[in-house]
């Protein structure tokens, strides 16, 4: 009985050693590389979603090995899909070790796997409730949440991107959203009345579990950009009344109160900080005359504001150069800041450790780079 005993535990010790292989074997190979073209490193991958210029279907998907274990390739989208990603790309995020991007002129969305190639979409043209353009998107427990203009957020199954539920109604054009506590916070930014734009102050919050509008928050006007890090959404409203974009802070542990932090045209969050800039341009005499950036950071657990810049021995052109889109890679703190020529001239990517030194500067790979998914 004892031999049979000693033999049964050494069995279950076998069963849980091949149980656990197994298991290491499926993490050092998660990223999925069906169909592709290109061998792409298994390290680190950044790849950047340039925006195009409207109506040109110019948009872009371009592929950067920060390990330097590959080129840059400017549109692997193209490359892998034998295809153009479509007019004006609005928006692309990370979700389940897959690619998710809208295409706000063209009015789909596509899943792509790791290594950027298309395993399905779904176009919203047919759709009255939708067929005014897609726009930002946030997931959670396994659906992707997309603002549209016209008022209406759609709950997408993340694997099929089959429309769930929408919810219509919510305003008028619909731009950022995030979701914290299980709450989406979308911004509803303007209307168009006899021609002419109103704009508007209403952040709405949505109950994800019934999906339904919870409450109504009044921000300043024209609400954009919004983010989410440690229980806290911080929005950015485009203020032209006052020709300034108005950073603000909501806090959901204090029954959504909007506060004042300053002012900032763009941000990225990243170990509890927001990274800001502030840009500034006389467009009226763009471009002969200069953008002036102001760099500054928030500091989310102190709840204090930094006016000194984070950025150390940064290249003088970017202080006076259009920003476009700011991203912190979640893995590893780096900071990656894309400028815009507009529609004259690619954009470039300045990317820099987490504590503010400059490492390199590259090519985008298309006009005015709007989004970044990292993958390590």
């Amino acid at each position: 009985m004892k031999v049979r005993s000693l033999l049964f535990s050494m069995l279950c010790m076998l069963a849980l050693s091949v149980s656990l292989t197994s298991c290491s074997d499926d993490d050092d190979n998660s990223l999925n590389d069906d169909g592709s073209k290109v061998t792409l490193p298994q390290t680190a991958r950044v790849y950047i979603l340039n925006e195009g210029t409207s109506g040109q279907n110019n948009a872009g998907i371009e592929f950067y090995a920060p390990n330097k274990d590959a080129d840059i390739i400017s549109d692997i989208f193209y490359k892998q899909n034998t295809a153009r990603l479509g007019d004006t790309g609005q928006d692309m995020i990370k979700y389940q070790d897959n690619i998710y991007v809208s295409i706000y002129g063209s009015n789909y969305i596509a899943k792509l796997n790791a290594a950027c190639v298309e395993q399905s979409r779904m176009t919203f043209t047919d759709d009255k409730d939708l067929a005014a353009g897609i726009r930002y998107m946030a997931a959670e427990n396994g659906y992707i949440y997309a603002s549209f203009y016209g008022g209406t957020i759609a709950k997408i199954n993340a694997n099929t991107l089959k429309i769930e539920k929408k919810l219509t109604g919510l305003g008028n054009n619909l731009e950022g959203v995030t979701i914290c506590n299980d709450k989406l916070y979308v911004a509803n930014s303007y209307k168009i009345v006899d021609s002419k734009y109103i704009y508007l102050t209403d952040v709405f919050v949505i109950d994800l579990d019934s999906f339904s509008l919870k409450e109504t928050l009044t921000v300043a006007q024209n609400p954009n950009q919004l983010v989410e890090e440690e229980d806290k959404v911080f929005l950015i409203s485009w203020d032209y009344s006052s020709e300034s974009y108005v950073l603000q802070l909501i806090d959901p542990a204090n029954n959504n109160k909007v506060s004042k932090l300053g002012y900032a045209t763009n941000m990225a969050v990243g170990d509890n900080i927001l990274y800001l800039v502030d840009s500034r341009t006389d467009y009226s005499n763009w471009p002969e005359t200069a953008t002036v950036n102001t760099f500054s950071s928030y500091n989310i657990k102190t709840g204090t504001m930094n006016s000194t810049s984070f950025l150390k021995n940064a290249p003088e052109e970017l202080n006076n150069t259009s920003i476009y889109m700011m991203k912190v890679n979640p893995n590893n703190g780096d900071i990656y800041i894309a400028t815009t020529f507009y529609s004259s001239s690619n954009g470039n990517v300045y990317r820099f450790k987490k504590d503010g030194t400059f490492i390199e500067k590259f090519d985008c790979g298309g006009q005015n780079p709007k989004a970044a998914v990292f993958f390590n």
